[in-house]
């Protein structure tokens, strides 16, 4: 071991206190919490924490496992264990404002220019006489129920009963939690949005990865994962995040015809882009006996509407809206309310219509753009381009030294091969050139870069 590597490992385990398992993780969450141990990094192995603290190997395993069963900690076949890329704790972080004059297209928001104006609406509740809603009443409006069902009839979805959730991924969260248990597997796509993957870690659920293309999942990577036993499937139908991809008929109807053989698997869709996709809605849902649909209105009507639609079958609507009334017991009746007139609005749906006009135009000016430097790109929806490269990190860092901030495809991945994510939903269609170039000169050094 070099010097330096083993200086490395002392300071890390002076960061940990404790001769309990308890203790013991309550000192490496502490240091994960205050920044001293950041996202991903490697802790020393269990071994030299026990010779440390002068405790058993088995107390260290303990502390550890209490913190993978949190999804604290990740630990992969024959590695250390590491911390979290995305812990579930409120984590001391540096600054990460970006340089000026960097054209941020990291984020995945949409484009605030093409968000309906909700100040009128405001204005009108501020001059609400009083409180119409309280304990007791029903926890979704009716209105909404049918608006909601509306919406989701564009996808060809057909729920028994409709929930709302605080946005899509608590909709995911309450979807699985009604059904599943810790230790239980879930298929996820990969690439596949990274909050699902944290989520799953902190749920105590088991991410079993199946590979994608620009149609969504792959027919024979579903196939494999299925075998796993794997109790519930989560995936993007559409604008999937990162890749873009969406299904089409023919790919819809066979993965279809691969779940029937399945019966028992909950399967959850996150349609978080809904009407400004870009594709029109499929879904796996039809004729399952355990299924959610879950639609945000966080793209589409601004992300500061916490609200989703949560469609399914009765049992687990049913058991949704059961657990959701013994914790916050139902999403705000004035957020529905702003939800309702928005929907309702001839002018709202025309901007959305334009809206998802836009984007597309947008993504395919980008995808246009980087094919003519030859450079493969996917995006066939939403706001997201993805683009394989040779090295995440020097790629990336090439382009923010041009002036362009871009998402590292790490974040994304389980097993899949490196790539950046570009959002380009506000990104102007005259800029895409200059961007395309950017990334194509960013690929040079690493093309030619050789192996000793």
């Amino acid at each position: 071991m070099y010097s330096s590597e083993a200086d490395h490992v002392t300071e890390l385990v002076q960061l940990v206190r404790g001769s309990t398992a308890r203790e013991i993780a309550a000192s490496l969450e502490a240091a994960i919490r205050q920044g001293a141990l950041g996202p991903g990094a490697s802790l020393p192995s269990v071994r030299q924490l026990a010779t440390h603290l002068r405790v058993s190997p088995p107390t260290v395993a303990a502390a550890l496992a209490d913190l993978r069963r949190r999804g604290v900690v990740v630990t992969h076949e024959r590695r250390r264990s590491s911390v979290s890329p995305r812990p579930p704790l409120t984590v001391d972080a540096a600054d990460t404002l970006l340089p000026p004059n960097v054209v941020d297209l990291a984020r995945g928001n949409p484009d605030p220019e093409l968000l309906p104006d909700l100040r009128p609406l405001l204005a009108q509740l501020a001059e609400a006489p009083r409180q119409e809603h309280g304990y007791g009443d029903a926890p979704v409006d009716a209105r909404l129920v049918e608006l909601a069902r509306r919406e989701l009839s564009e996808a060809g979805v057909e729920p028994e009963d409709i929930a709302l959730a605080s946005g899509a991924l608590d909709g995911v969260e309450r979807a699985l939690a009604a059904h599943l248990a810790p230790g239980d597997r879930v298929i996820v796509e990969d690439p596949g949005y990274f909050a699902v993957f944290d989520l799953l870690r902190a749920m105590g659920l088991e991410a079993v990865p199946a590979a994608i293309d620009d149609r969504g999942l792959n027919l024979s990577a579903l196939t494999t994962a299925l075998r796993s036993g794997a109790r519930a499937l989560v995936l993007t139908p559409r604008a999937h995040n990162p890749t873009g991809a969406a299904m089409d008929y023919v790919h819809s109807v066979a993965l279809r015809g691969i779940l029937e053989n399945s019966p028992d698997v909950l399967v959850v869709e996150d349609d978080h882009q809904g009407p400004i996709s870009g594709a029109p809605g499929r879904t796996l849902t039809r004729g399952r006996a355990h299924w959610a649909v879950v639609r945000s209105v966080a793209k589409s009507l601004g992300p500061d509407l916490r609200l989703a639609f949560v469609a399914g079958d009765a049992e687990t609507i049913a058991r949704v809206e059961g657990r959701l009334a013994l914790g916050p017991g139902w999403v705000s009746h004035l957020l529905q309310s702003v939800v309702i007139q928005l929907l309702e609005s001839t002018e709202v749906r025309e901007q959305l219509r334009r809206a998802e006009a836009i984007y597309a135009r947008r993504r395919i000016a980008l995808l246009h753009a980087l094919a003519e430097h030859g450079v493969p790109a996917t995006g066939r929806s939403g706001f997201n381009v993805w683009v394989p490269v040779p090295d995440e990190a020097s790629v990336a860092n090439r382009l923010l030294h041009a002036g362009w901030a871009v998402g590292l495809g790490a974040r994304y991945r389980i097993a899949s091969p490196p790539a950046i994510r570009i959002t380009c939903a506000a990104l102007p269609e005259a800029d895409a050139p200059r961007l395309a170039a950017a990334v194509a000169q960013a690929f040079q050094p690493v093309r030619r870069a050789r192996v000793a």
